[in-house]
């Protein structure tokens, strides 16, 4: 079992909407054996599996945001009302199902980066680049110096 797993997704052609890939990306450079990470589109029940094996997850991805350009960091639980088995899912649907199928609840934590801009294109607004950065360290806070 894998003390901590970092889930980044989001749309990389989409500008900020790849925020959280950015950071599981950036995660996967520390190359801590406590820490796995994986950067992928979107939450789908597949990664239900891979959840049950980590002790922590930490969802990564954006949050549309003109006004609040901080960082926000919520714990969260299964939540069987969320769940879906469509193409792509919330953190806490995923939660319930890994719950429900594995017998298995991690500690879950989802952290939004603040993005203000989904045109076609690669590189990250201002906003965005700050919140990457924070989200990197909030991580460093959970994982590694705890």
């Amino acid at each position: 079992m894998r003390n901590y797993l970092v889930i980044g997704y989001g749309n990389t052609l989409r500008s900020d909407d790849g925020a959280g890939q950015a950071v599981a990306e950036r995660v996967d450079r520390w190359q801590t054996p406590e820490v796995d990470s994986l950067s992928v589109h979107q939450l789908t029940p597949e990664l239900a599996d891979t959840i049950a094996q980590s002790q922590t997850v930490i969802f990564v991805d954006v949050q549309r945001s003109e006004e609040n350009t901080s960082l926000q960091c919520y714990a969260i639980e299964p939540n069987p009302s969320k769940t879906s088995l469509a193409h792509s899912t919330s953190p806490q649907a995923l939660l319930s199902l890994t719950q429900h199928l594995y017998n298995a609840t991690p500690n879950a934590y989802w952290l939004l980066i603040p993005a203000v801009n989904f045109d076609f294109g690669e590189t990250f607004s201002p906003t965005t680049q700050q919140g990457i950065q924070e989200a990197v360290e909030t991580i460093k806070q959970l994982t590694i110096n705890n």
